[in-house]
């Protein structure tokens, strides 16, 4: 029987006596034993929950986020997930989505989340630059972190990489890719 969302919350207050899961900005739920398959309509009750972490789990589906108003950092790392649907009811303040480990192919949707500064996307199983693409539209992304997608891999990692080169032309606005600071230069780089 996996663990649901009501036990999860129930065993954080448990470990944070000082807190009240309803007043909380920060809630982790990570690596649950069992592990949490679902994304349930409690998560409505962490209203003031600026931080979120579920990752270590075993949820296949994003859900019931309509309720968590303030959130701005949400961590789903670890888990069967196949669909960025769902994050549509947080893509107002949402500004850091980790995402890692994850079976994601497709980035249909990613383009809700309109204040995303921070993504974490490695291992996934994005493939091709069509779906890449769909990071264009999110505005205010800053870093992103795609090592280990086969899109990736193809095109190798470090400096001067093809990979690195092709993203810094798509999304020129990147201050950061994979963990290394981006640095625009109008000439000679020794300067």
């Amino acid at each position: 029987m996996p663990t649901s969302i009501k036990e999860a919350i129930a065993r954080w207050q448990e470990k944070n006596p000082e807190e009240k899961a309803d007043s909380a900005k920060k809630v982790s739920l990570i690596g649950q034993l069992p592990p949490i398959e679902k994304m349930d309509a409690t998560l409505n009750t962490l209203v003031a929950c600026e931080h979120l972490s579920l990752s270590s789990n075993a949820i296949e589906k994003i859900g019931s986020l309509g309720g968590l108003k303030n959130l701005k950092i949400l961590t789903l790392s670890r888990n069967n997930i196949k669909s960025m649907a769902g994050l549509e009811a947080v893509g107002d303040t949402l500004e850091q989505l980790w995402f890692s480990y994850n079976n994601v192919e497709k980035l249909r949707g990613i383009a809700t989340l309109k204040k995303l500064k921070i993504l974490y996307f490695t291992n996934n199983k994005v493939t091709d630059w069509s779906e890449f693409m769909k990071l264009a539209e999110l505005v205010s992304l800053e870093e992103l972190n795609f090592l280990g997608n086969p899109l990736q891999e193809r095109l190798g990692e470090g400096e001067g990489s093809e990979w690195r080169e092709q993203v810094m032309q798509r999304l020129p606005k990147l201050k950061k890719l994979d963990g290394v600071p981006i640095v625009k230069t109008g000439g000679d780089e020794d300067e």
